[in-house]
């Protein structure tokens, strides 16, 4: 056996001993941003499952807890890299599938799941299943993305590679009001960019990043310490990076998000250090924050009351000026990330995150906290960008707060399919439901 199957065997086992008990994994890292009830589940241990397998001619196999820092690390010297790189280091690749992953090669190349061409699935009788869009399995392969462990865990996942250069030339174009520039984001998906992404700062304040891949650069600029990339994007009109800073600009800021942890303050900086500069040491941060409510007692002696509102809603290009006029007027979190998504001519139909292949869509991603004096409901904001959403005819990612209704839930995101799947692979119930996970958090 290989390393590999002896790890598989071993998992096997614990599933086994596991009897009859609904089951859930245990495991490092996540990036789920959403509370989970305190059920007592048997939970899987899957850290073993980090090593890089084979980096070969187009594609690159790893095990489902590779980190896409690791995964990076393994294909670069190779002169290739996945072809969609999720924004932050500790996404595990096994993740990005049963959730959505995204970055600015989606353009091109879809979502993460739509690069992946094989799966190996531990099922929840123990089973392990290699699914295909061609094989027997082509319903789970079809069927996996999105299920967020309903259906099954990836320990194997193979993804298709692109070939890199070593450096990444970034163009910057402002623009004043939302029509041109969704234009121009339309523009640079039919170009021959290899990255497409913007930033919308203000209502008359935006910017799209068209970048490509260059074998030099004049100097590069390293935003991993002092500098922080997202300013830059108002400052240089051109900039050069490697590849591998590239493909992590936004996780050492979490996007702006650092902010909330005083990280941006130049001598807080500096006492964080240029190794706790990532998204790993804000989420341990903002979790330790939730589990002691520091930041909510403080609002409440203010009095004011906050909902997080942590999100990434995907709309049809079309659509994308009228969600932002919802957005600012009712909502207004910004800097809001903008990422365009192309559904490629040769990916399946992913049943339980349909989107339309005919159409380019836009994700909007926004992340903070929305305070006010008055107080409304829980979850109300967010109900609100969901409403619009569905009314818009988009699609939202399940890895926050949701508050769809069951009829809604199963209407967005394959409720059928998704039930005949259970029934062929879970018919016991022991990975859970997906609408009670991602909605009711059990």
């Amino acid at each position: 056996m290989s390393p590999h199957e002896k790890r598989v065997a071993t998992l096997q086992q614990q599933i086994a001993h596991a009897d009859r008990a609904t089951v859930r994994l245990r495991k490092p890292t996540s990036n789920l941003f959403r509370d989970r009830a305190k059920i007592d589940r048997h939970r899987l241990d899957v850290s073993a499952f980090h090593n890089v397998l084979q980096v070969a001619d187009g594609w690159v196999d790893a095990e489902g807890m590779v980190t896409y820092e690791a995964l990076v690390d393994a294909t670069l010297p190779h002169g290739v890299m996945p072809a969609v790189v999720p924004q932050l280091k500790s996404i595990t690749l096994g993740g990005a599938v049963a959730g959505v992953g995204i970055e600015a090669t989606s353009f091109r190349h879809g979502l993460v799941h739509a690069s992946v061409t094989e799966l190996e699935v531990l099922l929840p009788d123990g089973s392990v299943v290699t699914c295909t869009e061609t094989n027997e399995h082509r319903d789970l392969f079809r069927g996996f993305p999105n299920s967020y462990g309903t259906l099954g865990y990836a320990l194997r996942v193979r993804a298709r590679t692109i070939p890199v250069k070593p450096f990444v030339k970034i163009v910057r174009e402002r623009f004043l009001e939302p029509q041109a520039f969704f234009a121009a984001i339309e523009r640079a998906c039919l170009s021959d960019a290899d990255f497409v992404d913007g930033v919308i700062f203000r209502a008359a304040e935006m910017f799209v990043n068209t970048a490509r891949f260059t074998d030099s650069a004049p100097a590069t600029s390293d935003y991993t310490y002092e500098h922080i990339f997202y300013r830059s994007i108002r400052e240089k009109p051109v900039d050069y990076m490697t590849v591998r800073d590239y493909l992590w600009r936004w996780d050492t800021d979490w996007f702006w998000c650092s902010k909330n942890v005083f990280a941006e303050v130049p001598w807080i900086r500096k006492l964080y250090g240029r190794k706790h500069l990532n998204s790993r040491t804000y989420t341990r941060i903002m979790r330790w924050n939730a589990q002691l409510g520091l930041t909510r007692a403080i609002e409440r002696m203010r009095g004011l009351h906050s909902e997080s509102i942590i999100q990434d809603i995907d709309v049809p290009i079309a659509a994308a000026t009228a969600y932002l006029e919802f957005h600012l007027r009712e909502i207004d979190i910004r800097p809001i990330w903008i990422c365009p998504i192309g559904v490629p001519a040769a990916a399946p139909d992913f049943d339980l995150y349909p989107m339309d292949r005919s159409k380019l869509y836009v994700n909007f991603g926004f992340w903070d906290v929305k305070r006010t004096k008055t107080p409304f409901p829980p979850g109300h904001f967010n109900r609100l960008i969901e409403q619009r959403v569905i009314q818009l005819g988009g699609i939202k990612s399940l890895y926050s707060d949701s508050y769809f209704t069951p009829d809604e839930f199963a209407a967005a995101y394959g409720g059928d399919a998704f039930q005949q799947l259970k029934q062929k692979y879970d018919p016991d119930g022991r990975f859970g439901n997906l609408y009670e996970k991602c909605v009711l958090r059990h």
